[in-house]
């Protein structure tokens, strides 16, 4: 099945989501202050350039987007794969997750420890804290 988008409309498109500053991310990040918790940001030198970084417990955050990196979670619905041009979605997607399972093996492999949070995940604020409370405690 074709893009059902025109080529100009496609590239507008692709050129305002945001990497990085997200709302999801942002949410995670004002929970994890209000939390006590102060964090660096996107650090270059470590792989992945993790979303949160936590360097004296050697600890990072991810804050991923449930499409974008395919969250593997049967029951996510915002995991699901397009429907249009998949010759250019399905390598995109794939190599996406390469790149994370590579970062991940990388900071495991320098002594880091990671955490992944999804999209989905945000909206039960409580057991978000929950989790980011049993990873940095």
């Amino acid at each position: 099945m074709a893009d059902r988008l025109s080529e100009e409309r496609r590239s507008y498109n692709m050129r305002r989501i945001k990497s990085s500053n997200t709302q999801i991310e942002l949410k995670v990040r004002r929970l994890i202050h209000k939390m006590g918790y102060r964090y660096r940001l996107h650090d270059r030198r470590l792989p992945g350039a993790p979303d949160i970084v936590f360097r004296p417990r050697r600890k990072v955050i991810f804050v991923h987007g449930c499409f974008w990196h395919q969250h593997p979670e049967e029951g996510c619905r915002d995991s699901r794969r397009p429907k249009s041009n998949l010759a250019y979605w399905l390598p995109k997607l794939e190599r996406t997750q390469q790149r994370d399972a590579e970062n991940q093996q990388r900071l495991t492999a320098s002594g880091w420890q990671s955490l992944t949070i999804w999209d989905c995940e945000t909206a039960d604020e409580e057991t978000l804290r929950q989790r980011i409370q049993d990873f940095l405690g």
